[in-house]
């Protein structure tokens, strides 16, 4: 149950929600995108807004053409507007070679590239996306992943739910965290900080852990020039639904251990992504229950 929430989502923002599964993430973007009413409070100054839900509906009785050329005219798209503008989507996310497929033929990623596709037909405005990456290749990850910062430069805002805690972190986003029923804003990371820019010269008093010894700032050479960057922590992915022995082979996995009802998986920190594919697309009945970094003493963190 989503309750109390106060959020203002102002053009040109990108903000995103984390949270476990069940805290009601998925409620809350399908009530900013229009999709489901509050019973308490109201939604105002929704502008024109593309949704892609967390579970897209197989087996419609459409080619993917067909679909967004039905949802393009809800939209208010018509005469040369439409055509060009469907399949530029479908293009743009490596689907137009599929356009005439029905939809209850395609594979589930074939499905949420046009899932995808359909948000993107209002050409601005407000952009929902819960989980829409999942289930994407690398290119249609990346399209997206220009999408949005093509929308935010044009002044529209974004909304956005995502596993990987790395998704859009090359961008400045408003965190907030989905705990019991509330949203709260989570304080941004140092080195995101607009206080302390990535290239502001010499390190600053605040990039080491004892800045009263560290000399006159003109003294001290930039960090990055004297020691290495710290090595990317191992990430945890616990899984639902499938046997250890199937997920300790997948490329990437460095350990599968069997705990209570699922899989805890250690997995190197550049293999998430295709991890998390993999294990997707297994069976329909296998569920990613949290994603998070291994800490220094073993726990997880950063749970999303």
């Amino acid at each position: 149950m989503i309750k109390d929430v106060s959020l203002d989502i102002r053009p040109g923002e990108l903000v995103r929600l984390e949270g476990k599964n069940g805290a009601g993430k998925s409620t809350l973007l399908r009530m900013i995108a229009g999709v489901s009413a509050p019973t308490k409070g109201t939604v105002t100054g929704r502008p024109v807004t593309g949704f892609v839900p967390e579970r897209f509906p197989p087996g419609l009785p459409f080619s993917a053409r067909d679909y967004l050329h039905h949802l393009g005219r809800i939209q208010g798209l018509d005469g040369e507007r439409l055509p060009a503008r469907v399949d530029g989507c479908l293009e743009r996310l490596g689907g137009l070679e599929f356009a005439t497929v029905p939809m209850r033929n395609m594979s589930k990623g074939m499905c949420q590239k046009v899932a995808v596709a359909q948000a993107l037909l209002p050409e601005s405005g407000m952009l929902v996306l819960d989980e829409a990456w999942t289930g994407l290749d690398v290119d249609a990850r990346a399209a997206l992943d220009e999408v949005v910062a093509e929308r935010l430069a044009q002044g529209g805002s974004v909304v956005f739910v995502d596993h990987d805690p790395r998704r859009l972190e090359h961008l400045e986003a408003d965190r907030w965290r989905i705990e019991g029923g509330q949203a709260v804003r989570v304080a941004s990371p140092p080195e995101a900080s607009p206080a302390a820019p990535a290239a502001a010269g010499p390190a600053p008093a605040a990039a080491g852990p004892a800045p009263a010894a560290a000399g006159p700032a003109s003294a001290a050479p930039p960090a990055t020039a004297t020691s290495p960057a710290p090595p990317a922590p191992t990430m945890i992915i616990y899984v639902v639904g499938c046997p250890a022995e199937r997920l300790e082979t997948l490329p990437g996995v460095l350990s599968a251990t069997e705990e209570d009802d699922g899989v805890t998986l250690r997995v190197e920190p550049d293999a998430s992504d295709a991890v998390l594919r993999a294990v997707l697309a297994v069976r329909d009945d296998v569920h990613i229950r949290r994603v998070g970094r291994e800490t220094r003493a073993g726990r997880e963190g950063d749970e999303r």
